[in-house]
């Protein structure tokens, strides 16, 4: 059956101006879960990638055991897990197994010791042959943790865009300031995953039980948008907003259609997407610009390649005066994109050695960040700003903190969009 997924859409500017130039269009869409699924519960596979070098002694080693047992706890029979260790070897300390003994694999997990270096490659490549033995009918994950540099980064690449090719998410996490976070970020984007930061490693605990619970209600699979445009309508740029702010890219399907992934989508998630448009010239008028639709499966409810769309209608207008109206729910979020392309690309300035073009860039986010009332984020950018005029460099904490914190500045309490 249909319903499973509804599909809108809402444009940053209502009503733009006849203006006899080209125009860029912001518009919102929004995929979310209906209630006709929220029954549906998905078995999870779920394989941990733990670090427990030397350098994870003291509360880090403590918080990672801990988190770990957390998220077993939240595991039943119909579910599978692993968990490798490594420091500068690798471990399989539990198996691919059902959870059938919650407590015994607690125990095992509270063995874990810190020792030794950091060599993640090793570990990655046994996680997967592990959580490869049960994918069968189950959503599958790997967490992997760790809090120091490696050796071998291109083994590591290698393996998780191996993960990619299985259909295999990489929750790539780093704790503490002495590690790489381009490598996570990247080991993520290949496989499909996400990187997260943490400074305090008594979040870990929560962030475990929370992936856990969000695979578990991950029962939209395989989704994808596409988007079909009509002549005079070019996409620009596809970004995906929650649940982390991530340009998507976008792949031609034609000439005037594009398309993205969505991967799984949860029971009661709100999953946005903003599309960047530049639109030609129009006389005024309502004008269907294009159609966007979705295409997912519901493997629990053997549903595959179900559909739903949405109809992208523009009004052009003749007089100015009735196209000053905005969605300012929209246009916060097009400013927090704003923010963290930006960012970005200040760090990619700082990165080939043009720290004033970095400055400037900083500054500009900071000042769109202040807009958006984020001041703490806002005041660790500019401290860092103060660090580059003068030392030419940031701080690893900074630095991270600035990554990953304008990657995740759109909540949902913002987001109560007018209804179509």
């Amino acid at each position: 059956m249909a319903g499973e997924i509804q599909l809108s859409g809402t444009l940053a500017r209502p009503m733009l101006a006849a203006l006899p130039t080209p125009q860029v269009v912001y518009l919102l869409l929004e995929a979310h879960t209906t209630p006709s699924i929220a029954h549906v519960q998905m078995p999870v596979n779920v394989g941990f990638v733990l670090d427990h070098s030397g350098s994870m002694k003291g509360d880090k080693m403590r918080c990672v055991r801990d988190a770990t047992q957390l998220a077993l706890s939240q595991l039943g029979p119909q579910d599978i897990v692993s968990v490798v260790i490594f420091d500068h070897r690798r471990e399989v300390l539990i198996p691919s197994q059902p959870v059938t003994n919650v407590a015994e694999l607690q125990r095992q997990v509270a063995k874990i010791k810190d020792a030794g270096g950091t060599k993640i490659a090793p570990a990655l490549e046994a996680a997967l042959i592990e959580v490869r033995k049960g994918m069968a009918n189950a959503i599958t994950r790997l967490i992997l943790l760790t809090d120091g540099q490696t050796e071998a980064e291109n083994d590591c690449l290698r393996a998780a865009a191996e993960a990619g090719k299985m259909g295999i998410p990489l929750t790539a996490l780093g704790v503490g300031d002495d590690w790489n976070e381009d490598l996570l970020i990247e080991m993520a984007n290949r496989s499909g995953g996400v990187a997260e930061y943490f400074s305090n490693p008594n979040d870990i605990g929560a962030f475990f039980q929370g992936a856990v619970q969000q695979a578990q209600s991950a029962v939209v699979q395989n989704a994808a948008l596409s988007l079909r445009l009509v002549h005079g309508v070019e996409p620009r740029a596809v970004w995906q907003v929650t649940p982390l702010i991530q340009n998507l890219g976008y792949k031609p399907i034609s000439d005037r259609a594009v398309g993205v992934s969505l991967g799984d989508i949860s029971k009661d998630e709100r999953r946005l997407v903003l599309v960047e448009l530049l639109v030609d010239a129009k006389q005024p008028g309502q004008y269907r610009i294009g159609q966007a639709e979705v295409n997912y499966d519901v493997p629990q409810l053997g549903l595959t390649g179900e559909k739903t769309k949405f109809d992208v209608m523009l009004n052009f207008v003749a007089d100015p005066a009735q196209a000053t109206g905005v969605v300012p729910q929209v246009m916060n979020i097009v400013e927090k994109v704003s923010a963290h392309k930006l960012q970005t690309r200040a760090l990619e300035d700082l990165a080939a050695g043009n720290v004033g073009a970095a400055t400037q860039k900083l500054q500009g986010a900071v000042t769109r960040l202040l807009n958006q009332g984020e001041l703490e984020l806002a005041q660790t950018m500019q401290t860092e700003i103060e660090n580059l005029q003068q030392k030419g460099e940031m701080t690893s904490a900074g630095q991270k903190t600035i990554k990953f914190g304008t990657r995740k500045t759109v909540r949902l309490s913002e987001l109560d969009l007018p209804q179509e």
